[in-house]
């Protein structure tokens, strides 16, 4: 059996989780086509995800890995996560993937501007500059002068990002005390518990073939959870963050080979600054990062 190490074990693993992340959102934009709604998305998710996580934690850290000490902390970081991912897989019904997976990597400016308003970290004039540029990006792809997208799509998207970008600065404080394998598992089980409620209301029988999209894509969920969050323990999160946008590649290549859907010049174009201001905004963190942990020069 092959074992990763290192940074390039860390990069290896997270270019497989966007490859994973790719394939599930394809799988999903099928299932969408056939009439699957968000809701059903998000449960056949976790349904068919959750033996990929439960076997990875018996074979890793065991069970007592899960185990928490910061339920209500999990609770408010499962409620951001699962309304993210809802209006995320409802913006893929909605909007073509290429467009809905790009929209997606607007995290990381909302991101900052979280940081910004509630836990008050200094954000210089780069990071607003990169944050300017994103949004510049999110309106090329919206094509206001051309054929628009829908923007009910759109909204949902934006939102869902927003959402993630509150995960993100929520796990800087979950992160601290709390297993990775808590944080991965309770959160599958949360939209396990979430999705079969909203199951009577959203839910309906499908074609054996749109199953079978569910079970690939939430298998593949489980797959891709797994492999970024282990990327993370090899790896500074500087180095290995870039390869999410691989995530965009797979969604244009995935879209106009299984979909017959290619990008549009206003995708590639936004996507393209998107990506730039995601990557700057990346790089000023670890640059801040590096400066505030530097040791004190000898006077």
């Amino acid at each position: 059996m092959i074992r990763l190490e290192g940074i390039t074990g860390g990069i290896i693993l997270r270019i497989l989780a966007a490859g994973s992340f790719s394939l599930m959102s394809g799988l999903m934009k099928l299932a969408a086509e056939s009439g699957v709604t968000a809701p059903e998305m998000m449960f056949y998710r976790a349904i068919f995800g959750l033996p990929v996580v439960l076997a990875w934690v018996m074979m890793g850290p065991g069970l007592k890995a899960i185990a928490t000490r910061r339920p209500l902390m999990h609770l408010w970081r499962c409620g951001l996560g699962v309304t993210g991912i809802l209006c995320l897989f409802q913006a893929l019904t909605l909007l073509p993937l290429a467009d809905a997976t790009t929209l997606g990597f607007t995290a990381p400016m909302f991101a900052t501007l979280l940081s910004f308003l509630f836990l008050k970290e200094a954000v210089g004039r780069h990071r607003w500059l990169a944050v300017v540029v994103g949004f510049v990006g999110v309106m090329i792809v919206m094509r206001p002068g051309g054929d628009p997208l829908p923007a009910v799509g759109v909204a949902f998207a934006l939102v869902g990002a927003g959402f993630s970008a509150g995960v993100t600065v929520t796990l800087r404080h979950l992160s601290q005390t709390e297993h990775v394998a808590a944080i991965v598992f309770w959160f599958f089980i949360a939209c396990a518990v979430v999705g079969a409620l909203l199951l009577p209301l959203f839910g309906s029988l499908h074609l054996p073939l749109a199953f079978a999209f569910l079970v690939g894509a939430g298998m593949a969920g489980g797959v891709a959870q797994l492999a970024m969050t282990e990327s993370l323990r090899l790896a500074p999160v500087s180095a290995v963050t870039p390869f999410d946008y691989l995530q965009i590649a797979g969604a244009v290549l995935f879209g106009w080979l299984a979909l017959s859907v290619a990008p549009s010049i206003s995708t590639l174009a936004g996507a393209a600054l998107i990506v730039a201001s995601g990557l700057y905004t990346a790089w000023r963190e670890q640059v801040r990062r590096r400066a505030v942990t530097a040791p004190t020069p000898p006077i």
